[in-house]
């Protein structure tokens, strides 16, 4: 009796971490260029910002670590956000929304941590965001 239910609770298990890996894995897999892209940003801006706190005030581990924890919490939401897309009809714009804005906080970031860190001059960053809001008019 004892061996019959040790085998069912582990057959139950079994399938259950089957099936959430499976799903995650397709998920993922479906959706491998949102999170590459995803990662990419944070992780370019996180090597820039690091650079330039390097250039500034040395290298501290406790700001190099929070790049890890921002790129784990943005994997979270979207996968968050991507089970909701997938669970409910009329929702795909939902990951569009919520991320297309970080992402693109996160490229001007590091535009300017690379103009800090020294890998882009200040006059050619100065080109990029006047570009950005050509509306305002070029600086002198």
């Amino acid at each position: 009796m004892m061996k019959t239910n040790t085998l069912f609770l582990t057959a139950a298990a079994t399938t259950t971490m089957s099936f959430l890996c499976s799903y995650f894995l397709e998920l993922y897999m479906g959706n491998a260029e949102q999170y590459l892209a995803l990662i990419a940003v944070v992780f370019i801006d996180g090597f820039f910002g690091i650079s330039a706190g390097i250039k500034r005030e040395g290298f501290q581990t406790r700001k190099a670590v929070r790049v890890l924890k921002r790129a784990i919490a943005w994997v979270l939401f979207l996968t968050v956000i991507l089970m909701v897309e997938k669970g409910f009809i009329g929702t795909a714009w939902l990951s569009e929304t919520v991320i297309i804005p970080f992402i693109v906080l996160q490229l001007i970031s590091a535009l300017k941590n690379a103009s800090m860190a020294g890998f882009i001059k200040a006059e050619e960053l100065n080109k990029i965001l006047d570009r950005i809001d050509n509306h305002k008019g070029f600086r002198d």
